[in-house]
């Protein structure tokens, strides 16, 4: 069966920035709940998608900091080394069909409740946190937090 030819423009090289990718398939960040817990399977499902032609494969939102804990769900994370580890899984399995990985950084702000971490949430001012299964708190953020995300988000690239 022979492509119509309105679609020839999906299978043409783009250029993101310093990299190309090498159609119009762009997965964009969702989340499938293996996240940091599960790399081998994260890696593997990512990986599944570069083998079948997507030009871009990402993660799902990816935490920059301990203050960004969203447990029990699990999304990815660059904490630590062992989360940069981890998440290279998923880099190696994508670059190894020839497609570009991308990562969705973020921070949770007053959707995390640190369950885990126990570091007290914050978000643009004062007030409860979104609803969950209990109540939570949130701290107004400052000048300091602000420059603390975005220096957060710098180290995690």
């Amino acid at each position: 069966m022979t492509r119509d030819s309105r679609y020839d423009i999906l299978f043409e090289p783009v250029r993101i920035g310093p990299v190309t990718a090498k159609n119009r398939f762009y997965q964009v960040p969702h989340c499938n709940g293996t996240g940091y817990r599960y790399p081998h399977t994260q890696a593997a499902m990512r990986g599944i998608k570069a083998e079948g032609g997507w030009a871009v494969v990402n993660t799902e939102w990816c935490s920059v900091h301990p203050s960004s804990d969203t447990t029990p769900t699990a999304n990815a994370r660059l904490w630590t080394d062992e989360d940069v580890r981890a998440n290279a899984l998923m880099t190696e399995a994508v670059h190894h069909h020839d497609a570009l990985a991308g990562c969705e950084l973020a921070h949770a702000g007053l959707h995390a409740h640190n369950r885990y971490t126990r570091i007290p949430a914050m978000g643009p001012s004062i007030r409860p946190q979104p609803p969950q299964d209990f109540p939570g708190q949130g701290r107004a953020m400052d000048k300091k937090d602000l420059r603390s995300i975005r220096r957060w988000h710098r180290y995690a690239v």
